[in-house]
This record gives structure tokens, sequence and C-alpha cells, in this order.
């Protein structure tokens, strides 16, 4: 396994969708750089910011090896992998074996409700066998809100003791802090992202590993001097970005923001089921925006 591990502010990275509805290739590469380059330790590759389980396997694996071609530095990139079909989950983490990412993002199978922890062990059992060979660390991803399935903390146990270090730590979706800080001492050796920035000062303390985030697609620089120096009134505005889209569609939102940031209107492209945002809800994140930079509150 890698031997540099993801830490700090990690950006839920939005997916560039182009005329076709596929992956943006060079769209997606020239944000990544963006990012990487004004704040982000890290980067969150097709998440659910990144409308990972709209796209087929074959547009997955593409944009997944773009990256890799683009000359980014995948020690610094995890990438989501989770799949309702086991099969496609090995297929996925595999490849992001080969490619040389940092970490694999995996969504429990979430189709199905209601199963068993003998079923979402074996699910992650077959993972971890299929990618004996290049043992790429899996991060587990927690949101329940999205997936019907929790990987909860006796079953994140288990999983560590059946599977030990390959069990390198969780994305925690599901808001619910008290999971997160329970998740986080199981181990120091498990590393958990809750998924809002509002946690930094907190993880700078040692509680958590970092943050990974949708709204770091637009607050990356605040969120960074938050974790670097601690500057409270940073991460002020920072949360406050984020609380612009309280009540609004997240990944639409999100891509509508980085379109005005950007200059770039292909920018707010989502992809089917998703819906573009609507166009005064539009107006008003740009609007409560330019009034936190303008150091206004939002």
């Amino acid at each position: 396994m890698s031997e540099k591990k993801l830490g700090g502010v990690i950006a839920a990275i939005a997916t560039a969708v182009d005329a076709t509805g596929r992956p943006d290739h060079a769209r997606c590469v020239r944000l990544a750089r963006h990012l990487l380059d004004n704040g982000c330790d890290g980067l969150n590759v097709l998440g659910t910011t990144g409308e990972a389980t709209s796209f087929s396997l074959e547009e997955r694996m593409g944009l997944m090896r773009a990256y890799r071609e683009a000359g980014l530095p995948m020690h610094r990139l995890m990438v989501g992998t989770g799949a309702a079909a086991v099969a496609d989950a090995v297929a996925l983490t595999r490849h992001a074996a080969d490619l040389g990412f940092a970490g694999a993002l995996v969504l429990p199978p979430f189709y199905y409700k209601g199963v068993p922890d003998d079923g979402l062990a074996a699910y992650i059992g077959a993972i971890v066998t299929g990618t004996a060979a290049k043992a790429i660390p899996i991060y587990l991803y927690h949101f329940p809100a999205l997936s019907g399935l929790p990987w909860h903390v006796a079953l994140i146990r288990r999983l560590m003791d059946a599977f030990g270090p390959r069990i390198a730590g969780l994305k925690d979706s599901s808001g619910d802090m008290p999971f997160a800080r329970e998740a986080a001492q199981l181990s120091r050796h498990f590393d958990v992202f809750p998924s809002t920035e509002a946690c930094l000062l907190e993880a700078r303390a040692g509680a958590f590993a970092g943050c990974i985030s949708a709204t770091a697609n637009c607050n990356a620089d605040l969120c960074a001097r938050a974790w670097t120096a601690g500057e409270q009134n940073t991460l002020a505005q920072a949360v406050a970005i984020r609380q612009l889209f309280d009540g609004k569609p997240l990944v639409a939102g999100v891509k509508a923001l980085l379109a005005h940031i950007h200059g770039d209107a292909a920018l707010a492209t989502v992809k089917p089921p998703l819906a573009a945002l609507p166009a005064a809800d539009g107006a008003a994140v740009i609007a409560g925006y330019q009034r936190v930079r303008a150091g206004q509150g939002a």
C-alpha cells in the first residue's frame, strides 16, 4: 500500500460533463489542477459530488485514466469505486490500484436494503481479495441517507479485524458527529473524514484526518488557511459559503457556483437524473458567495 497517507482538506471534486453526457476530461483535469494548486491537500474523484453512480463503468474508468495520463499527483487522489454489483466494484478498485490512486472510497452495494453484516463483509472481502496484488487502501463511504446501508461501528471493527490495514479509513457523510468521533477512536491508524469543513479545527486538534467536502470545490483556499493556521474567522467564511446551499440541491448548486467562479457555463452541466439548479437559486448562491468573499457575510 501507499506510504503517503491522505489527509487535510480534500475536495469531493465535481465531474464536468460534456454535450454528450460523458465526463469532460479536459475540464475535469483543469479543475483538479486548480483545486490542488489553491488549497486542497487532495481530491476525492468520482464520489457523490462527482456523480459517479450516474456514469457507466467505462466512463468512470476512462476519467480515472485521464487524471493519471494528465500527470496529476496520484498520491493526492482517492476515487470512488463502490457499485451495486460486486464484480463492478472489484473491477473499479483494481483499476484504481493499477493507476496509482492513493485510496479507493467504497460505498456499500446500495440497491438491496436491510442486508446483514455478513453480506457487507463478503462484499468488502471480494474487493480486498480482488486487489491483493496491488493492495490499495480502502476507505469506507458512510452515506446511509443515499445508500440506505450504514457502515456502523461494530461492522467497521469487524472489517478491520478481518482485513487489517487494508481498511484505512472512512468518509462520513451522515452528519452524525458522535458517530464520526466514535469511528475515529477505533484505531489511530483508521482515518476518519467528516464531509463538512466545519470540523476542520477539531480535525486539526487530532480528532479526524481532515475533511472531504463538496463545497471545498468553491472555498478550498479558506479551508486551507483554517487547516494549516487554525484561523477561526477564515473557517467561518468557508462555512458561510457551505451554508449557501442549505435547502438546495448540493451537487447542482456546487456546479452552478463553479461555473460562475471559473467563468465557464459548461461546468454547471449535471448528468441525469440530476437537474440544473433553478436560476433563482443560482443567483442567490452567487450573490451570497460574492458577499462572503467581500467580507460581508452570507
